[in-house]
Formats: structure tokens, C-alpha cells, sequence
């Protein structure tokens, strides 16, 4: 209690994908742990700033000056305007600290297949796409994807907002309610010939993740130092009306997950009918087709307390050992699974215990006896799960339980419904029972004559759910029936369905076919083959004339996408991979050959692939395009790199800050690794594209000869003689002197 009462301290984490990443850790080590160590005015020896000692390569960092201190100090202004300057941009995020934890526990390669089903506002997201982009070579894309769930549309929007940040290609957002998540559920037909007649057996399949992080809903009193106005509205009922929410979520969770993958559990609650108890009933339920593993041995320098294997319920101002505690007026609000056994106590058990018993009164008060004053003790190894306490390492409150699927759910073999291989027949008049029917009854019989692939059945489809292929289940209306006249009906109807989206207020996501604008882009930018275009851009408007914004999809994206227009857009997607150009036409120039520019976004992929449209600049010239935002070819201080950018096509171009010692005209090809910013070239000038933090951020940089507090050549090289060189020198030194100033103001 103590702990709560204190105010939070900022932590953040390093984007590791960050061209910037090992220049911002060697900052934090030399130059803001010891600056900010005189400013710490708590009186006791803890470090100002350090890293996270558990979190690996010290990416994880924690102030212990609180958000306010942060505001209102002016000694630690500068500080402060380096954190918001870097999160903003996206080298860094400011996350609590538990908050990570999940992410390193998932066991990500960049060939998993992840879905975060609260993904909501995308902290988490980020450091998975983070540790995804940061095990594969930077010039390649991983070959797995993350799709992103949140139920509402604001939340999702602060999601798309902060994914924006990060440059991926191997992102979905979707949003649905986690507990009814798409299976995207398909079904094919297959003849069975051996037996009189043509008969079709149908198997039922759908979509399973490697990996599933399902951090649910929950009353938060694990926040209560970030979010203090929890205190006000904070009841212990809060935890009871969302149990039943948090195994729903979870449990659909474990049926997208796939055999011998991971599933990450967790809230940000300290009630176990939150925690333990969920976990308990997923493994009731599961059985042995799942196993709770043991993670104490992982991330070991994390302070962290076992689950807890009893504990009581909390309602309406009463504690209850057991179900059988409750009353029956209660019992609507409590459910049994929220206690250590799970087992729900008939008065018919209570009557036989009672009537086994010689004397009825001291029958009657042993069971009175028993029932208040034994806590149940669960049989599962619920001390496995994690619990992170405030007052262990000076944080927030967090539990964790990491779930592996030992086995499949089983399976039913569904029997033919029609000789013709259709799943409705009139011969009696009536419809024959739907194959998802078929399943459910098999599974409540315990009969299982054949085993096949995997399917879930907690979202039973109606009637006409299979006979297009498709679930609707998930949808806010039914999908419009395709004809079957002919092959060409077929095709048109196809097309039109997918230039449309289904869902209300969601754009469509349509494929770009047009290959006049596919190849004037790669020719215009020289575009190496080794980097597939076609097939993997899409647009939100399905008329190529009106097309703003072009994204580009990774190939399991892309695979994901063309699954979801076979079965009729199940997935409502909100945002899907990376913008890669945007139409942008010259008023100086109309005539230009390629209408679309590189998005400042997508530039980090697409950067390795390019070949013209490239000019290679010194740490002046690359400088005083930064600071003016734009510059005369004349104006250049190389006479050569004002001559190359004048020969430019009109249009877009890339301009690579040249590194030291290097010819920067001997060639086109440029890494991945080098700094690079987006401008427009003009009839006479050079116009940047990029945004005053961006070009904030790079002069700052430029300011360090890689890491090493060394004087940057952009400050002592000479301006060109068509310029005031006092004035350009004295606003170079006022960039070094302000800090993290805004551009705008020294402009």
C-alpha cells in the first residue's frame, strides 16, 4: 500500500530496430546517467536513470523521476523534450515496465504467425514487431506476420496511430470482440468413391497462430500508480463481472492456437479470480491437451512471486471459501470457477454428506463448519503462473501464465449430407442438419469416428454458413449470393465483391492490378526485381485514378488477405501493412513521369532495392537541407551534388548522407544501414519531405561522430559562397545549444 501511493517512474525501451538504437543507449550510459544523477533529490543512492537489468542488451530503461518531476523540473527539461522527441519518432516507447514482459516470454521467431487479441493501445504489438524485424537480415522481410485485435475503433485507432512508427510490412489490424475472433473457417469438399454412389465428405479448417498473446480486460488495480483515479472508482465486483469475459478470450485464444505453440496470458490486476482462477479453468477445461510451463528459470534477474494455489472470492461486503458458500441469490454473480476447485456443490452431495452422519445436528454444523472455514486449494501447479508485485522493483502489478498446446482439440469426422456433394438436399422436404450440427451433437456423444483437421465449434455458423465456403458468424450482414449461371458470372461477381468492403466504415482493401502504374513506379526509382511488387500492393479504393496511398504487403500478409476474399471478408481489417508511396503531382512540373513518391514510412525498406532517383550528399550540404528544409541547386557547398540533383527526373528523390571517406557519386547502391531523407526535385531546388521532429531528430544525431561526442563534420564545413556564412554558421551553433528545441522556432 505503500508502494501505490507513490508515483510511477517513466520507463521506455529502445526500438532495437532503430537505425539510431546503439547512439541512444550509448547517450542514456554516458551522458544523461551521470548529468541526472546530481538532479536526483529523493536523498537516497538509487540511480537516476539506469537500465532494466532483466531486459536483454539494456534496450529497457527506468527514471525514477515520476511524470511530474519530468514537467515541471526545469533541470530536467532537456531530458524530458529528448524522450518525447525520440517517442514521437519512434526510436524509443514509453511502456511500464511489467508491461514487456509478455513479449519476451512468447519465445518469437520471425516465421511465427502472432495474434494479439487486445492489442489496444499497441505497446506490446510494437515490441513483438520489434523482436520479429530484429532476428532477420535488414534487407528481408520475416516471413511471419502479427495480426493485431481490438474490439473498438478509437482503440484501434491509437494502435494504427502508434504502429505508424514502426516500418513493417508483416502487420494486419483487424477488430472484432477477442472472445468471437475469426476462425476463418473454410471448407472443402472431398468425393468419397469407395462407397455406392458419389459421395462428398466435408472437412472443416481454419486459421491457427503460433504464437497467441492474450492480455485481457481487467479491473486494473495493478495501474493504480499510473492511473491514481482507479482509487475513486474501484470495487471488488469490478474482477467477478469480468471473469467469466477473461475465460472466454482466453479460451478462444487456445483454440487458435496451434499444437505445440505458446500462449502468453496476463492482466495488469492483483485478484486472483482475475488471474489464477482463469488459468485454472483453462486448464479445466482443456484438459491434457494443454500444459502450464514452468518460466521461472526465463529472464531471471525479473523479481517475481509464484500464483497462488487458494484464496478466497470477495461480493457484496462477504468472503467466500467455496461455492458452496454462496448464496443462492448470489450465485448469478459468482460462478463456481472463480474458486480453487471449480467444482460446483449440489445440495443433493450436501444432503449425502449430512445423511452419512449419525447424530443430524453435528452432522449439520460440521458441514456448517466446513463450509465457512476451508479454502479450497487448487490441483493444478498454478505456482507457475508469474505474479509482479509494486513493491518487489519499484513498479506497476502485473500476472502472467505461459500456456503450450500439447495436443489438437479433437477433431470429428462429418458424415455426407447429399449425394450430390452439397450440404442441403429437399428430399423430404426439409434441410438436412448442417454439418457444424453434426459436430456438436458428435462431440456431445463422445463419438469420434475419424480424425481430420482441427476445428473449433465455440462459434457455430448458421445454416447457410458452409455453402459459400465461408462463416457468419462474425458478420454484421449476410454476404451477397454469387451466381452459378456460368464461370464468367462467377468471375465478375468475384471482382465486385472484392473491390467493396462489408463492413460498415471500413474502406475495402483491394489488390493493385494495374501494371502501367506498377512499372512506371519501378522504372522511375530503378527498382531491383530481387523486390516483388505485384501481388503485394494494395490500395482502399478500388478505381486506380483515385488511389492516394499504395501499401505493401510481406508475402504472409498478402496469403492472409487472398484467404479472406475466398471466405467472403471475415476478418474486418482496419489497417494492413505499410505504406510504401503516395500520389503526389508537381504544380512545377505536371508532366512528371511518376506521380507516386516514396512514403517517408516505407523508405526504410524500400531503400536497400532503389537504384536511381539516389544522390549521395557531404554532412553540410546534408545538413543545410535539414535546417532550411529547402535549398537552390547553386546553393550547395559541392558544386558536383548541386549538379547531380539538377540532372534528377522531377519528382521524388532519395538523398544518402555519404559516409566518411567515401566517393559519394562512385555509386548508386546504397545500404540500409546509412541515413537517408526523402526530397522533391524542382525546377531549381531541392524541397525536403520529412517532418520537423525527423529532421530535429537527424541534427541532433549529426552532432555525434557515431556515439563518440565528437564534433560532426556539419558543423565545421564551410556554407557556400551564394549565402550569408555568418548567419548559417550562427544558426548551426544555436542548433547544437538549444538541446531538443523545435526546428520551427530556430527557422
Amino acid at each position: 500500500m505503500e508502494y501505490l501511493r507513490k508515483p510511477l517512474p517513466a520507463t521506455f525501451r529502445i526500438n532495437s530496430c532503430s537505425r539510431f538504437c546503439f547512439d541512444i543507449r550509448f547517450q542514456l550510459e554516458s551522458e544523461f546517467s551521470n548529468n541526472l544523477q546530481a538532479e536526483f533529490i529523493d536523498g537516497n543512492e538509487v540511480e537516476a536513470v539506469r537500465p532494466l537489468p532483466w531486459y536483454p542488451d539494456n534496450l529497457a530503461w527506468q527514471s525514477n523521476f515520476c511524470r511530474k518531476q519530468l514537467r515541471k523540473n526545469p533541470n530536467l527539461e532537456r531530458f524530458h523534450e529528448f524522450l518525447k522527441l525520440e517517442n514521437e519518432i519512434g526510436n524509443i516507447t514509453r511502456q511500464e515496465a511489467v508491461s514487456m514482459v509478455p513479449p519476451l516470454l512468447l519465445d518469437l521467431s520471425p516465421e511465427h504467425f502472432v495474434l494479439d487479441m487486445c492489442a489496444a493501445p499497441g505497446s506490446k504489438t510494437y515490441q513483438m514487431l520489434e523482436i520479429m524485424n530484429q532476428s532477420v537480415n535488414s534487407r528481408l522481410l520475416p516471413e511471419g506476420l502479427i495480426v493485431a485485435n481490438d474490439v473498438g475503433f478509437k482503440r484501434s485507432d491509437v494502435l494504427i496511430h502508434k504502429m505508424k512508427r514502426m516500418c513493417t510490412a508483416n502487420l494486419m489490424v483487424t477488430n472484432h470482440e477477442a472472445q468471437n475472433f475469426p476462425g476463418c473457417l473454410t471448407s472443402t469438399s472431398h468425393s468419397n468413391a469407395s462407397e455406392k454412389g458419389s459421395l462428398s465428405e466435408w472437412e472443416i479448417s481454419q486459421t491457427l497462430f503460433d504464437r497467441v498473446l492474450c492480455d485481457v480486460p481487467c479491473s486494473g488495480d495493478g495501474t493504480l500508480r499510473k492511473a491514481p483515479n482507479i482509487w475513486w472508482r474501484w470495487k471488488a465486483g469490478i474482477a467477478n463481472g469480468l471473469h467469466g469475459l477473461q475465460v472466454q478470450i482466453a479460451m478462444r485464444g487456445i483454440s487458435l492456437l496451434k499444437v505445440d505453440g505458446r500462449m502468453v496470458y496476463s492482466t495488469c490486476s492483483m485478484n486472483p479470480v482475475e488471474n489464477e482462477a482463469v488459468v485454472a479453468e483453462i486448464l479445466r477445461r482443456c484438459g491434457d491437451s494443454v500444459e502450464l510451463v514452468d518460466v521461472s528459470s526465463e529472464l531471471p534477474q525479473l523479481v517475481r512471486r509464484p500464483g497462488l494455489r487458494k484464496w478466497k472470492v470477495r461480493d457484496k461486503f462477504s468472503w467466500f471459501c467455496s461455492f458452496l458458500d454462496v448464496p443462492e441469490a448470489r450465485r448469478g454473480g459468482v460462478a463456481s470457477s472463480m474458486f480453487p476447485s471449480g467444482k460446483t456443490h449440489t445440495d443433493e452431495a450436501i444432503g449425502r454428506e449430512f445423511s452419512d452422519n449419525k447424530n443430524s445436528e453435528n452432522g449439520f454444523w460440521l458441514v456448517e463448519n466446513r463450509l465457512t472455514t476451508d479454502t479450497e486449494i487448487s490441483d493444478f501447479p498454478l505456482e507457475r503462473c508469474m505474479r509482479i508485485m509494486p513493491h518487489d522493483q519499484n513498479g506497476g502489478a502485473f500476472f502472467i501464465a505461459v500456456f503450450r498446446k500439447l495436443a489438437a482439440s479433437p477433431a470429428i469426422h462429418v458424415e455426407p449430407t447429399s449425394s450430390q456433394g452439397t450440404l442441403f438436399t429437399e428430399n423430404t422436404g426439409k434441410l438436412k442438419k448442417f454439418p457444424y450440427q453434426v459436430l456438436q451433437e458428435s462431440l456431445q456423444l463422445g463419438v469420434f469416428p475419424k480424425s481430420v483437421l482441427e476445428t473449433d465449434f465455440t462459434d457455430g455458423p448458421d445454416k447457410s454458413s458452409l455453402k459459400s465456403g465461408h462463416c457468419n458468424t462474425c458478420m454484421e450482414q449476410n454476404p451477397p449470393k454469387i451466381k452459378a449461371s456460368n464461370d464468367q458470372e462467377k468471375a465478375e461477381d468475384k471482382r465486385m465483391f472484392q473491390n467493396q468492403s462489408k463492413w460498415n466504415g471500413v474502406d475495402p482493401i483491394v489488390f493493385l492490378k494495374d501494371e502501367v502504374v506498377i512499372n512506371s513506379i519501378r522504372t522511375f526509382y530503378g527498382i531491383d526485381e530481387s523486390f516483388t511488387l505485384s501481388g503485394h500492393l494494395v490500395t482502399r479504393n478500388a478505381e486506380s485514378d483515385l488511389v492516394k496511398r499504395i501499401y505493401y504487403v510481406s508475402k504472409s500478409v498478402k496469403d492472409l488477405l487472398e484467404l479472406n476474399f475466398q471466405i467472403r471478408q471475415q476478418l474486418k481489417i482496419t489497417y494492413v501493412g505499410q505504406k510504401m508511396f503516395e500520389r503526389k503531382k508537381s504544380k512545377e512540373d505536371p508532366s512528371a513521369s511518376c506521380i507516386f513518391r516514396i512514403s517517408s514510412e516505407g523508405l526504410p525498406i524500400l531503400l536497400p532495392h532503389i537504384t536511381k532517383q539516389i544522390l549521395h550528399a557531404s554532412p553540410t550540404d546534408f545538413g543545410h537541407l535539414l535546417l532550411y528544409k529547402s535549398r537552390k541547386f547553386t546553393n550547395f557547398v559541392n558544386v558536383e551534388f548541386g549538379k547531380k540533383a539538377s540532372q534528377l527526373k522531377p519528382g521524388c528523390c532519395v538523398v544518402v548522407l555519404n559516409k566518411d571517406g567515401e566517393s559519394p557519386f562512385s555509386d548508386t547502391w546504397v545500404d540500409e544501414s546509412l541515413v537517408a531523407i526523402l526530397c522533391w526535385k524542382g525546377k531549381v531546388c531541392l524541397n525536403v519531405m520529412a517532418s520537423d521532429d525527423d529532421c530535429q531528430e537527424l541534427l541532433q544525431r549529426l552532432r555525434l561522430c557515431e556515439g563518440t561526442g565528437k564534433e560532426s563534420p556539419l558543423l565545421v564545413k564551410k556554407p557556400s559562397d551564394n549565402s550569408d556564412g555568418d548567419d548559417e554558421k550562427k544558426d548551426l551553433n544555436m542548433i547544437e545549444d538549444i538541446g531538443y528545441a523545435r526546428i520551427r522556432t530556430v527557422c
